[in-house]
C-alpha cells in the first residue's frame, strides 16, 4: 500500500506545478486540463478551460497529485469550502544530504507565507525546519544526522 497526497488548489494548480518543478527538481508526469473533458467542462465556469483537472507530480521519491477544485458545494464539480483554523496536514521531506535539504528549503521558502521554523539542528539529532509555501502548503524538512556507534 502507498499513500499519495492529493492537493486541491483554488485555480492556481498550474502555477504550483511550475513552482514545485523548480523547488523540488521534478515534473508533472501526468497533466490534464478541464477542456480535455467536454462533459466536465460543460459544468465548469468558462474561465476554467485551462485549469488542471488532474496532475501527478514526481521528484525522486516524492510523489503527489493535484487539481484545481471549485470551492462551491452547490456546483456539480465543486467541493465544500473547508473552514478550519490551522493547517491540518503537512508534507514531510526526508533528506539524505544536507546541501540538497538547504537548496529545497530555500526554494520552497521563496515568497513563503510563513517560515515556522528555519532549518536548524535539533535535540533529537536532526536538522529540521518547517514553512508554509506561497500556496498555503505546510512543508516539513528533515535530515537525520548519522548515528554514532559506541
Amino acid at each position: 500500500m502507498q499513500l499519495i497526497p492529493y492537493i486541491n488548489y483554488p485555480g492556481n494548480a498550474a502555477e504550483a506545478i511550475e513552482f514545485y518543478t523548480q523547488a523540488l527538481g521534478g515534473k508533472a508526469t501526468e497533466l490534464h486540463f478541464y477542456h480535455q473533458f467536454p462533459d466536465m467542462l460543460a459544468q465548469m465556469p468558462e474561465d476554467w478551460q485551462n485549469k488542471v483537472v488532474h496532475a501527478t507530480f514526481v521528484a525522486d521519491e516524492v510523489k503527489f497529485m493535484l487539481a484545481d477544485v471549485i470551492e462551491d458545494e452547490t456546483h456539480p464539480c465543486g467541493a465544500p469550502k473547508i473552514e478550519y483554523k490551522g493547517c491540518p496536514i503537512a508534507l514531510s521531506l526526508n533528506f539524505t544530504d544536507v546541501a540538497q535539504q538547504q537548496k529545497v528549503f530555500d526554494a520552497l521558502a521563496q515568497n513563503a507565507r510563513k517560515i515556522i521554523m528555519p532549518l536548524e539542528d535539533t535535540f533529537w539529532g536532526a536538522r529540521f525546519g518547517i514553512l508554509v509555501d506561497k500556496f498555503g502548503i505546510r512543508w516539513m524538512s528533515n535530515y537525520d544526522y548519522p548515528q554514532k556507534l559506541d
